[in-house]
């Protein structure tokens, strides 16, 4: 394999001129319980981090992702296993809020060129939920296109089409049946040689029949949605990337049911440039956007020219970053009392220069 056919670039390049030839460069194609499974120059490989790099993760965003590009040792009498000694700087990456108390951020795919954002066109249509992709996929570095998929059972595809519009502004918008194959080949002309795309939705909007589409063979497992409630199971279980036959690289993502922001204001800037651009006009710098006089976001609400929902998003949204960025900050300040704690036991454990005489 080339590596340039990989995705490799003068980006990566750089970080790794001042390295010995004993590393190769290698990127992340899955990590499961059994180790990382990667693609080089010399093939696929198997590879386990060492215990200085893990060591000095200070969170989960540390450690490899699937799209990452990683400098390795291959095993003298195994070469196919090889051991991951350095993580390269990343270009882009998908990120979430770690689910549970901790604020950690959890990386979903790296080194991504788009992101195709999957949402059904059954009973999983969901506006917000779409604005909470977009908002992460603007903060990526990443170029989002929203596929729309089942487009075979929806009875008024013009009016959703609309909506979503209305929400992804300058966002490619594409409707697409995984099951008759309608606006598959559309998608191709984001996919080329070295470039990554990855699919992120929730489960059973059909990734992974998009996918297999795309590649021309089952090479995902699929399911159907339970015809109960419409709900997804996780047929996917693990992030992983695949070659398409004609270029470039796709990365395949468990469905997701929750998705918590990590993300900054200039990201509500990009996903909410409507609101933004009204508010500029407000009488008051400070505007809620509430009760106070001349204020034009709620005269565009009035006028019809703004929806109430979206206005609520924005301000929801805009909550949720000023307490995720209070999160950080405590998080912060544990984690380096942590290292200080580390760093006194380390040095308590050295010998001094009288034990060692």
């Amino acid at each position: 394999m080339n590596l340039s056919e990989l995705g490799w670039s003068d980006f990566f390049q750089e970080q790794c001129d001042s390295v010995g030839e004993k590393l190769i460069p290698a990127r992340v194609a899955r990590q499961d319980t059994t180790g990382y499974q990667l693609l080089a120059e010399q093939g696929e490989l198997l590879g386990t981090l060492t215990g200085k790099l893990r060591y000095a993760a200070e969170s989960r965003a540390d450690l490899p992702a699937v799209g990452d590009w990683v400098l390795v040792q291959p095993l003298v009498n195994e070469p196919h296993k090889v051991v991951m000694h350095r993580l390269l700087a990343r270009r882009s990456s998908f990120s979430r809020k770690e689910a549970g108390d901790k604020t950690d951020e959890q990386i979903l795919a790296a080194n991504i060129d788009t992101i195709f954002i999957v949402c059904g066109l059954d009973d999983n249509f969901n506006l917000h939920r779409i604005e909470r992709y977009l908002l992460l996929a603007w903060d990526s570095g990443a170029t989002p296109v929203v596929l729309l998929s089942k487009s075979d059972l929806c009875h008024d595809l013009d009016k959703k089409m609309e909506a979503v519009a209305t929400i992804a502004m300058g966002v490619d918008i594409h409707p697409i049946s995984g099951l008759t194959g309608d606006g598959i080949d559309n998608l191709r002309s984001y996919l080329g040689k070295g470039v990554t795309v990855t699919l992120l939705g929730s489960s059973g909007v059909g990734k992974s029949t998009i996918i297999n589409s795309l590649l021309g063979f089952e090479r995902f497992e699929t399911s159907e949605v339970r015809g109960s409630d419409d709900k997804g199971r996780h047929t996917t279980t693990f992030r992983e990337m695949a070659i398409m036959p004609d270029g470039g690289l796709i990365i395949d993502t468990p469905g997701m049911r929750e998705l918590q922001v990590w993300a900054d204001e200039s990201s509500l800037s990009q996903s909410f440039d409507d609101v933004e651009s009204l508010a500029e006009r407000c009488r008051y710098g400070d505007c809620a956007h509430k009760n106070e006089p001349g204020c034009a976001v709620k005269d565009a609400i009035e006028a019809g020219t703004l929806d109430q929902d979206r206005l609520k998003s924005y301000l929801r949204f805009q909550r949720e970053l000023k307490h995720l960025a209070a999160q950080q900050q405590v998080q912060a300040r544990l984690d380096r009392k942590n290292r200080v704690k580390r760093f006194s036991k380390m040095m308590k454990r050295r010998p001094s220069k009288r034990d060692l005489s």
